[in-house]
């Protein structure tokens, strides 16, 4: 079965993370040759999210914001308003791809949108993820069952980063973490949303984007 020339586009809205942590396992189980490729755009309220092999010691002071347990890789990590969240439903084999290859788009596509700010921004073989002068300001992390992938990337717009300093994010005692309006980014979210798919999807070597109203969860 080839791959489809397009990737459909699915933007969520603002949503509790379970709802769509439950609809993505539920759409990777039930996925087949057939089934589209696909990005899913949302924000979450305040919510930390533990890797399946995250280490309890990451976590220095939660307070109120709630815990989630998940199956992804990688460490603690912080999700919250003002975050654009974009989660990759991705058949790998089909598309031509490995894991290693999704991780490296992500990041390019990131690379790529804060170059269209003149922000220099970059990877880092020890620690996934894209970084600003040392500070992290996109982080990865993603499951694969199957050979279809789930979870995504995180990118900070405009937010509180009072939260990461609850934690070790990522795993990285002491590391700094920045967002876009800091950097002097004034674009809308849901315009560096757009554009971030734009560059992912081509990045990715789809074609075209079809956008789907109909909510998963």
């Amino acid at each position: 079965m080839p791959r489809p020339a397009a990737i459909i586009v699915r933007n969520l809205g603002t949503q509790d993370y379970l709802p769509v942590y439950a609809a993505m396992c539920r759409v990777t189980a039930g996925r087949d040759a057939h089934s589209a490729d696909e990005f899913w755009l949302v924000e979450h309220p305040s919510v930390f999210t533990q890797g399946r092999n995250s280490d309890p010691a990451h976590l220095l002071a939660p307070g109120d914001i709630p815990v989630v347990d998940i199956d992804r890789g990688g460490q603690v990590t912080y999700h919250g308003p003002g975050q654009i969240l974009l989660y990759t439903l991705i058949d790998l084999p089909r598309a031509g791809f490995g894991v290693r290859d999704l991780v490296s788009a992500l990041e390019r596509s990131v690379i790529a949108l804060l170059a269209e700010h003149h922000i220099e921004a970059a990877a880092r073989p020890d620690a996934p993820g894209v970084y600003v002068d040392g500070a992290k300001i996109a982080a990865l992390g993603l499951r694969v069952k199957r050979g279809r992938s789930y979870h995504g990337l995180s990118l900070n717009v405009d937010m509180a980063l009072e939260p990461f300093s609850r934690i070790n994010p990522c795993g990285y005692k002491g590391m700094e973490v920045t967002m876009l309006r800091e950097l002097g980014v004034q674009a809308s979210q849901s315009a560096l949303a757009a554009r971030l798919c734009d560059l992912l999807a081509a990045d990715l070597g789809y074609n075209a984007r079809q956008f789907c109203e109909e909510s998963p969860l």
